[in-house]
């Protein structure tokens, strides 16, 4: 039976990888975290407060997508910002079937989320230049946008009801 390969997305702090580990349990399929797909480079970068440029991101996100598309009827749920268009599109030409479950959240909240968390290399600091490069999923891509102001449990169930809605893609 062909399984999901979903992208959770969105900027620091807004619990991609708790709801991602969450998500990929109930529907059965492997987690993995796209932060450990960075090179090194990218992570000394980040740590020192210094935001990725594009030219940074590419080789990143050209190993997210082939981690989907490798997954193939296993399916997969992998965390990954994916803050742009053009992000998704590049992840997409890999893995065309993807569903991004867009993690969204006021600045408020995220920033609380940032500056309460240890042993992370993005620094709060960051955040600024996270919401301004985000780019919300647009009514033609396939996914469903979540509000994180709820509790874990509320958030994961509003993540697996968006995802039900939009049904299990024909893996290739």
């Amino acid at each position: 039976m062909a399984k999901y390969r979903i992208i959770v997305m969105g900027v620091s702090g807004c619990g991609k990888t708790t709801i991602g580990d969450l998500v990929a349990r109930e529907l059965g399929v492997p987690f993995l975290d796209g932060d450990s797909l960075h090179p090194v480079d990218n992570v000394d970068k980040m740590a020192s407060g210094t935001p990725l440029t594009d030219d940074d991101r590419w080789p990143w996100l050209a190993s997210v997508g082939s981690e989907l598309a490798k997954a193939g009827d296993e399916g997969l749920v992998l965390a990954c910002s994916a803050l742009r268009r053009s992000y998704r599109d590049a992840i997409r030409e890999q893995a065309p079937d993807t569903i991004f479950l867009h993690l969204h959240g006021s600045k408020e909240v995220l920033t609380a989320r940032t500056e309460g968390r240890a042993g992370h290399f993005m620094p709060p600091a960051l955040l600024d230049s996270q919401l301004a490069t985000l780019e919300p999923l647009q009514s033609d891509e396939r996914g469903v946008i979540i509000n994180i102001a709820a509790r874990v449990q509320q958030v994961l169930a509003d993540s697996l009801s968006g995802i039900s809605e939009i049904g299990v893609p024909s893996l290739r």
